[in-house]
């Protein structure tokens, strides 16, 4: 216990100065600095190689640069002056373009104003037309007239595709729904079979006409009557009496008349009667085509009764005029022609634009 702590001081004092050892790294400190200085000369060779390849690339790049700035300046020049260009040929198209739509404007007004035009002249020439159609109908007293005029406006302005001109349409359409559905007097048909009559009556024998054909002298169907010259030759007393008893049985007749009227005419008298029948037929047609209805019935009636009381209507002549005459008394009707006011009336307001 009496020996001195290792930590005095005295005790270090006393070892010689040789046996004090240096570290390691002091020892090996020239090596190591060499070692880092060989590093930094090599990182610096590398750095500089480095910085030489860079500004080689730079150097090239900024060349490239220049070169492709150059070239965009001569496209940008050339860009500028096909933009000049192309702006003068814009302010010429826009020009064009104003005169195209100006010229166009105009064109569209002619088309209009010439549609216009030949719209109203077609109104004005279907207005006409139905107008002369109702006066021809008129006059004949057939709707025929009107209804080829209705027909004929319809087609042609079925191919004008005109809004306004649509109610005429209709009113024409409704005009021929109505005409046809009309029943009129046959003028026409009637006329041509007065004058048939007519013709009949020229040709009709009367009831008391001597050697009628309805009545014919009755002899012997076997036995023909011998001739003057023979019976007397022959000395034929008995064909001299059958020939006298024909003579003499020709000149009296006996027959049964329903008029007895009609035996009492003379012969100046039947030529009077025959025409005054034809007289009255004429009246008939002169009434007919006047329109007055009444009168051509009271002739008619008159004809007929004349027909009935002075003529022959046992034979193919006579029964032809009865039957014309009942037809043409049939068919004589009390009928007023339809007006077109319809049709008319449409066309006034188209033509007035309305």
């Amino acid at each position: 216990m009496s020996s001195a702590p290792d930590n005095d001081p005295s005790s270090s004092t006393a070892h010689p100065p040789s046996q004090i050892r240096t570290p390691w790294w002091r020892q090996r400190l020239p090596w190591l600095t060499l070692v880092l200085v060989v590093l930094c000369g090599l990182a610096c060779l590398q750095l500089w190689i480095k910085l030489s390849t860079i500004q080689e690339q730079l150097a090239r790049q900024s060349a490239d640069a220049t070169q492709l700035s150059a070239q965009a300046n001569s496209m940008a020049k050339r860009a500028e002056d096909i933009t000049q260009e192309t702006a003068a040929k814009v302010t010429l198209l826009d020009l064009r373009l104003n005169e195209v739509a100006l010229q166009r404007t105009q064109l569209e007004d002619l088309i209009q104003s010439l549609s216009r035009s030949r719209d109203e002249n077609l109104v004005v020439d279907i207005e006409s037309a139905l107008g002369l159609a109702q006066q021809q109908a008129e006059l004949t007293g057939s709707v025929q007239p009107m209804l080829a005029a209705l027909q004929t406006a319809q087609k042609r302005l079925a191919k004008v595709p005109q809004p306004r001109l649509a109610p005429v349409l209709r009113a024409i359409q409704h005009d021929i729904e109505r005409l046809q559905s009309t029943s009129t007097t046959d003028i026409p048909g009637l006329l041509i079979r007065l004058d048939e009559l007519v013709v009949l009556v020229e040709n009709l024998s009367l009831l008391n006409a001597v050697g009628h054909p309805g009545r014919p002298v009755q002899t012997p169907p076997n036995k023909p009557m011998p001739a003057w010259s023979l019976i007397w030759q022959n000395k034929d007393w008995s064909g001299l009496g059958q020939r006298i008893w024909a003579e003499v049985s020709g000149l009296v007749r006996v027959s049964r008349i329903e008029q007895p009227e009609a035996v009492m005419l003379s012969p100046e008298q039947g030529f009077f009667v025959r025409e005054n029948l034809k007289l009255r037929l004429l009246n008939a047609r002169l009434s007919l085509l006047s329109r007055q209805m009444p009168s051509a019935r009271n002739d008619l009636a008159l004809a007929e009764r004349e027909l009935t009381h002075f003529f022959d209507l046992n034979n193919r002549q006579g029964q032809t005029a009865k039957a014309l005459m009942k037809q043409v008394q049939s068919q004589v009707l009390q009928t007023d022609i339809p007006r077109l006011d319809s049709s008319l009336s449409a066309l006034a307001t188209a033509a007035a634009g309305r």
